[in-house]
Order: C-alpha cells, then sequence, then structure tokens
C-alpha cells in the first residue's frame, strides 16, 4: 500500500476510534482477574497431571509388555533359528522361554518408580527385535549362512542380557531403598 491509500483510509475511520481512558484502577483489577485465572488453570493442570503420570506410564508399560511378549511368541515360528535345524528349534525354544520369564519379572515391577528404566528397556528390546526380523530375511536369502545364524543368536543373548540387567537395576533400587528405609528409621 501506498502513503496515500493509508491517508484515505485513516480519513474514513476519524472519529471512530475509542480513545476514551478507562476508569481508575482498571489496570490493577484487570492484572488481579489475570493473575487470579492462571493460578487456578496451573494449580488444576498440576493435580491432573501428578494423577494421571504414574496411570498412564503403567499402563504403557503394561501395553509394551503385552506386545513384546506377543513378538517373541510370535517369534517361535519356524521361519528363524527353528528352521535350520530340531538343534537350532531347542536353541531358540530356550531363548525365547528365557526372554518370556524376564520380561515376567520387569512385568510384576508395577511402582512408578521403576517405570522409566522398564520403559527405556522394552523401546531396546523393541529395536532388537526389528533386527531379529530383518536377520530372517537376510536367513532365507544367504542360504543359511552361518554369520547370520550367528547374529540370530547374539540378538537373542543381547535381549536377554538387556532385560536381566533392567531386572538387577530394579533389585538394586530396591535394596538401596530398603536400607535407606533401615538408616533412617534407626536414627
Amino acid at each position: 500500500m501506498n502513503e496515500d491509500n493509508l491517508n484515505t483510509i485513516f480519513k474514513n475511520v476519524k472519529g471512530r476510534f475509542d480513545t476514551e481512558e478507562p476508569a481508575i484502577g482498571h489496570k490493577q483489577r484487570f492484572l488481579d482477574k489475570l493473575n487470579h485465572q492462571n493460578t487456578v488453570v496451573i494449580t488444576h493442570k498440576k493435580s491432573v497431571f501428578r494423577l494421571w503420570k504414574p496411570i498412564h506410564s503403567i499402563a504403557a508399560s503394561v501395553v509394551l509388555l503385552l506386545t513384546i511378549s506377543f513378538a517373541v511368541l510370535k517369534g517361535n515360528d519356524s521361519t528363524g533359528l527353528a528352521s535350520i535345524s530340531p538343534e537350532m528349534a531347542t536353541t531358540q525354544d530356550f531363548f525365547t522361554t528365557t526372554i518370556t520369564t524376564e520380561l515376567e519379572k520387569l512385568n510384576s515391577e508395577e511402582s512408578p518408580e521403576y517405570q522409566d528404566l522398564i520403559v527405556d528397556a522394552l523401546f531396546q528390546i523393541k529395536i532388537l527385535e526389528e533386527n531379529y526380523k530383518q536377520l530372517k530375511l537376510d536367513l532365507n536369502t544367504s542360504g543359511k549362512d552361518e554369520r547370520v545364524i550367528y547374529a540370530m543368536i547374539s540378538n537373542f543373548q543381547d535381549r536377554i542380557d538387556l532385560l536381566q540387567n533392567v531386572v538387577e537395576q530394579i533389585d538394586d533400587l530396591k535394596q538401596t531403598k530398603n536400607e535407606q528405609n533401615e538408616n533412617s528409621t534407626t536414627l
């Protein structure tokens, strides 16, 4: 827009603007209302967030555990290590049983204190399962190459190690908490 158009617009709306001063104390009343409104909303959001955070984390953990358990059981089909030989089928069964057992141990931990640790571990397990799916495809295309077989076994071992480490960490945290509670009661 050029300057002439702006001048024309302002001439047309002249006298239509509210130029009156507000009543005395208007600014303070407005700020008081604004401050009161913010504290009510913030307090409400904090209390709701505190209530739902542990519930959401527990629900997310349960859903992840169920998903991973089904994936492990589904991964127990004959397209993985079991397709190579009866011995490998036994090995795969051993690994899937061990992983399921460790997942059940994690599932028994319902305390919100450990949920972040559990969710992180389940995320890592999901990544390892995706890698295993790719290894199964590689096994079929490579003609049962030994390197792929070793990688699949290593993947199972990595999942078991991860789950066992998380269970140990939770046990250590529990033990430390119990020791702190005992020390505080003896003082």
